[in-house]
């Protein structure tokens, strides 16, 4: 099993100083089943691996596990060579209207990062194919050798164990630097994000988690949407810089400060939305 040639995973940069004249927005963006019309990552569990792996994933949906052991569980039973993995996932429906929004959120100086939860190998070379290879990933490093796969997590919160990338570290930090947070997600491995962001665009099963949580959010379908949404956005602030308000700070609902450090899964029944 050879190693692809793919863009290696490290931790993501700080966000970048606030400008004057930009607009103070933060767009966050997750992959599977988002920018991916399709779990990628499911997709290849099921493609390439046997076994009851299903049952351990049904325990993540419900709050049971965290998703940074459950992917390392799932990652020690990949033998598929790795070229072949990323001929799937390069195969898979992608929203062909994110490059048009990217482009526009960074041309009113939004910085959009990708943040996700999943394998990440195979984000790096569909944001190229999409004409975004630029952008920051937040996700995990997968390696191979030796006729397996590895998986570490390099943009993992430090004293929390529960995620394998701690989407709520990036919220955060772009709050911090003066942003209002816009969140695009469809999933359970959003919920960490959803809950902290300023303004969340919600489908599938990440409607179900905000309506149970109480927890705004707009619905979507495609990129073309929201594009049209940060269109009106951007034009109404250059009008009126009051009309995009500042980022707003939320009590903690996940990680150390209320679940103590050194967690591997949620406490029971703290999860929201289940």
């Amino acid at each position: 099993m050879s190693a692809p040639s793919v863009r290696p995973v490290g931790p993501v940069a700080p966000p970048p100083p606030l400008q004057p004249g930009d607009v103070p927005l933060a767009i966050l963006v997750d992959y599977d089943g988002t920018v991916a019309m399709t779990d990628v990552s499911d997709t290849i569990m099921y493609e390439y691996v046997q076994g009851s792996w299903e049952e351990l994933v049904a325990r993540y949906d419900q709050g049971q596990v965290g998703s940074r052991d459950l992917m390392t569980w799932e990652m020690s039973l990949v033998r598929t060579d790795p070229e072949l993995l990323l001929a799937t996932a390069a195969a898979q429906p992608h929203d062909a209207g994110f490059g048009p929004f990217v482009a526009r959120a960074r041309a009113a100086g939004i910085p959009v990062e990708v943040v996700s939860d999943g394998f990440g190998f195979f984000i790096a070379p569909a944001l190229e194919r999409l004409g975004v290879g630029d952008l920051p990933i937040a996700t995990a490093r997968t390696t191979f050798a030796d006729g397996g796969a590895r998986i570490e997590f390099p943009n993992g919160h430090p004293d929390c164990l529960v995620c394998g990338t701690c989407k709520r570290s990036r919220v955060l930090a772009h709050q911090a630097a003066g942003r209002a947070v816009v969140f695009i997600g469809d999933g359970e491995s959003d919920r960490y994000a959803a809950g902290y962001s300023d303004l969340v665009f919600a489908k599938r099963s990440l409607v179900t988690i905000c309506q149970r949580s109480g927890w705004p959010y707009r619905d979507w379908v495609t990129f073309d949407e929201i594009d049209a949404w940060l269109a009106g956005t951007i034009e109404a602030f250059r009008e009126d810089p009051a009309a995009v308000p500042g980022p707003v700070a939320r009590p903690f609902f996940c990680g150390p400060e209320v679940w103590g450090p050194g967690r591997h899964d949620p406490p029971p029944g703290t999860l929201p939305g289940t």
